[in-house]
């Protein structure tokens, strides 16, 4: 009997998956043959120094700060007052409409929620689809009896109010303080869907951006809608299946006859290490100062506290706090948060988290080895 055959089934299956990892990391397709990708802008490009965005990791830090703010109001009036700043920070956050038009919103004819949409009036009108989590919020406040005498002023509000409380927020959570403005939501939700594959034109129809981009090409209003909805879905899809991503440009490169070693920093200045083969280097034409994803799978990050380090052979160390537990029957998540806003996240046994005395809270480090790391371009 082939020594195959006296493994389980998920073993077996662990065996495949482990397989296709490598051969996507040697850039060769399920035949064995090499894969050519062409370079996507969505990856390639670059944003000017000049505009002032927030990282996802950053995004996600302030985004968790606003809820946290909200869930701690003590009493009724502080809800409500609360409720209509994290409303307003999410249509920022995932619309990049401007201050002004968000305050000049009437919520009682500028939405249609039915059809999850707000509608922008003034100098650049248009129709923004909302992702279904900003619909729900939307929904559940304004038609709870604490909204009642706000109705079509529920977003009326003074733009030194709001500044105010975007700095307030920013505080401790490690975001420069330059950064904690509406303005650079929007900028920041430009770079997300451009980074995302949305088209540059479709992009500025949405920020209502008065100059065209492009005289080559343009799409309609109900194309702009359908290419966005898209995207939302596939943003949603990936904010739950993606972990241990780290999108940065290619810092340093050191060759070797098999091997290459590459280095990737990020806009927040983490750097993560990768070792791959030199063929696979040359497959996917990579090159200094490239942007590119490193992917880091869940059971491969060893957390180890600072007080048992050993010295190890693991060139990625990323040290924080951790911020979830989350157990199972067999496996845990934890969950680390990184200075910077980055978020790291483990899949170990249970019995490890036992052993370690994991706890939210807890200072931690992260290891990953060079030769754990992928890097794709898409």
């Amino acid at each position: 009997m082939h020594k195959l055959d006296q493994l389980d089934p998920n073993t077996l299956i662990q065996l495949s998956f482990l397989a296709q990892d490598e051969m996507r990391r040697r850039g060769l397709d399920e035949s064995g043959g090499m894969v050519k990708r062409a370079p996507k802008a969505a990856r390639i490009f670059q944003v000017p120094e000049s505009v002032k965005y927030l990282e996802p990791g950053q995004l996600e830090t302030l985004t968790r700060s606003f809820r946290e703010w909200l869930r701690a109001a003590r009493d009724a009036r502080t809800r409500q007052a609360r409720t209509r700043i994290w409303l307003l920070f999410l249509l920022l956050r995932y619309t990049g409409m401007r201050l002004g038009e968000v305050l000049d919103l009437d919520d009682c004819v500028d939405f249609d929620l039915a059809r999850g949409v707000v509608m922008v009036r003034g100098d650049a009108p248009r129709e923004i689809p909302l992702p279904i989590e900003v619909v729900d919020a939307l929904v559940l406040f304004f038609e709870h009896p604490m909204s009642m005498e706000l109705r079509g002023q529920i977003f009326r509000m003074d733009q030194g109010y709001v500044r105010r409380k975007f700095s307030e927020r920013g505080l401790g959570t490690g975001i420069p303080r330059e950064l904690l403005n509406p303005r650079v939501l929007r900028h920041s939700r430009a770079v997300e869907l451009l980074r995302g594959g949305v088209p540059l034109v479709v992009v500025d129809a949405m920020l209502g951006h008065q100059s065209p981009s492009s005289q080559y090409v343009s799409f309609s209003d109900a194309d702009t809608r359908r290419i966005m909805n898209h995207y939302i879905l596939e943003e949603k899809k990936m904010k739950t299946s993606a972990r241990n991503m780290f999108v940065g440009q290619i810092s340093a490169v050191r060759e070797g006859m098999i091997l290459s070693e590459v280095e990737v920093t990020t806009a927040s200045g983490l750097r993560v290490v990768s070792v791959i083969t030199k063929e696979s280097y040359e497959n996917l034409g990579l090159a200094m100062g490239m942007t590119v994803i490193a992917t880091v799978k869940a059971p491969w990050v060893v957390l180890v506290k600072e007080d048992s380090m050993l010295r190890t052979s693991a060139r990625n160390k990323f040290c924080g706090r951790i911020s979830a537990v989350n157990t199972g029957q067999i496996a845990a998540e934890v969950v680390v948060d990184l200075a910077d806003g980055t978020k790291i996240t483990s899949l170990i046994t249970d019995e490890s988290v036992s052993n370690l005395d994991l706890k939210v809270g807890d200072d931690i480090c992260a290891m990953v080895k060079a030769f754990s790391v992928i890097l794709t371009l898409e």
